[in-house]
C-alpha cells in the first residue's frame, strides 16, 4: 500500500500500477464483477464508498489492466470533485425554496433555508426587500411547506409566526 507522507508536494502523489494516492484520493484498479474487464474506483480519504467507478482500460495483454499513471490519476480526481460539486449542488437545492410575493405594491423574496444540522433540525425564513435589504428572519421548522399563500400571510401578519 502506498501513502502521502508529510514532505510530499499533494499534487505529486504516489502510485503503482493499480494504486495511486495523492490530493486526498486513492485510485484503485479493481477486477469488474460484472463484466470480464476492470473498473477504477476513486474513494475520497476518510470515505468508505468510492466517489466515482469507471471502466477502466486493458492492457496491451488482454488480460491485466492498464497501469495507472499521473495523468490517469488527474483525470480521475477531475471526475470524482465533479461529482461532489453536482452532489453537493443538488443537496444544496433540496434545502432551499425560494417565492416572490407583491405585497403593499412591492415584490418581497421570502426564501427557506433548511439547515444541514441532524442534531438541531430547523429552518430559517427570511424576507428580502426589493432592493435587497433583508426584512426579518424566523426560525421555523424544517418541515415548513414555503409556498406564495404562506409566504403572504406570514408578511401580512407582520413577520411573526409563519
Amino acid at each position: 500500500m502506498t501513502k502521502n507522507t508529510s514532505d510530499q508536494a499533494d499534487d505529486q502523489g504516489e502510485g503503482d500500477a493499480r494504486r495511486w494516492v495523492a490530493s486526498g484520493f486513492t485510485a484503485q484498479v479493481i477486477k469488474n464483477e460484472d463484466d470480464e474487464g476492470w473498473a477504477v474506483t476513486m474513494t475520497r480519504d476518510g470515505d468508505a464508498e468510492p466517489v466515482l467507478v469507471s471502466p477502466w482500460t486493458m492492457g496491451r495483454d488482454k488480460k491485466n489492466p492498464k497501469p495507472l499513471n499521473h495523468t490517469d490519476f488527474k483525470t480521475l480526481l477531475k471526475g470524482a470533485q465533479d461529482v461532489l460539486t453536482r452532489h453537493e449542488a443538488q443537496a444544496r437545492a433540496r434545502r432551499h425554496r425560494s417565492v416572490t410575493v407583491m405585497a403593499e405594491g412591492e415584490a418581497i423574496r421570502v426564501d427557506l433555508d433548511v439547515a444541514a444540522d441532524e442534531d438541531d433540525p430547523h429552518a430559517l425564513l427570511t424576507a428580502w426587500g426589493p432592493l435587497g435589504d433583508k426584512l426579518a428572519e424566523r426560525r421555523v421548522a424544517p418541515d415548513f411547506k414555503l409556498s406564495s399563500a404562506s409566504a403572504g400571510r406570514w408578511i401580512a401578519g407582520g413577520f411573526g409566526d409563519a
